[in-house]
């Protein structure tokens, strides 16, 4: 894919914060200007599904007024018609993959939600670990900008991995901690950062880079990460994660 000057100045930022120690919700916070400036959009929220309850809480946001997010909080996730749909797809999803822009706009949703504070064109991405939901980023443009794109997808797969570290450090240091069975649970979180840009298909350079660390590191790294899932290939690495 392609990134132009501008973008890789944001991403860089991006990946220097991601890379840092943060609490959970600082992680979610810390990069939602950041998203939106790589996106050209202008709302931002993020929040952590809550198993217990089967409700998204913890909600942070930009550009988004409190009073209409209380009244998601009370009644509008209980009658969100695309949200679950793309939490589904556990992957980096335009809400126009889910449901066509006119039948949203028709819905009680959109026209006493979404639409009380401008948000129209919309995409969500989701960090996964085994088949627990540990966060979401909710992005969105007024109407003036036109829907997201191919490329918008392409720029959220590139952070989500380090997104997805992130808050499995702040979750307590062990992907195992917060995640089902699977041999990648084997991984250290910083294995797991590096495993999953392995089945991205990046290289060791290009990790290297996005996480500031020495290519030597990175390839220390590789070498464990083969030994702890038994695999001999990146290959491998990418068949475990398109499994689990």
């Amino acid at each position: 894919m392609y990134v132009d000057a501008a973008e890789s100045r944001v991403l860089a930022r991006i990946f220097g914060l991601l890379s840092e120690d943060m609490a959970e919700r600082e992680v979610r916070e810390a990069i939602g200007q950041h998203l939106l400036d790589l996106l050209k959009a202008d709302h931002y929220a993020s929040y952590v599904w809550e198993d217990a309850t089967k409700t998204f809480g913890k909600a942070v946001f930009i550009n988004m007024d409190p009073n209409n997010l209380a009244n998601y909080d009370r009644y509008f996730q209980h009658h969100d018609p695309i949200t679950f749909k793309l939490q589904a797809r556990r992957e980096a999803t335009l809400v126009t993959q889910v449901m066509p822009q006119r039948e949203l706009m028709r819905t009680e949703f959109f026209n006493d939600f979404l639409a009380r504070d401008g948000l129209c064109w919309g995409v969500n991405a989701y960090s996964f670990v085994g088949n627990r939901n540990i966060g979401d980023v909710r992005i969105w443009r007024g109407r003036h900008r036109g829907n997201f794109d191919a490329h918008t997808l392409d720029l959220l797969r590139l952070v989500e991995p380090a997104f997805t570290g992130a808050l499995v450090r702040a979750a307590g240091g062990h992907v195992a901690e917060v995640g089902g069975s699977s041999p990648i649970l084997k991984l250290s979180v910083r294995e797991f950062e590096i495993a999953r840009m392995i089945a991205d298909e990046l290289s060791d350079k290009e990790i290297a880079h996005r996480l500031q660390l020495g290519l030597s590191t990175v390839r220390t790294h590789v070498a464990r990460i083969f030994a702890k899932l038994g695999v001999r290939r990146r290959s491998g690495v990418a068949s475990l994660f398109a499994k689990h």
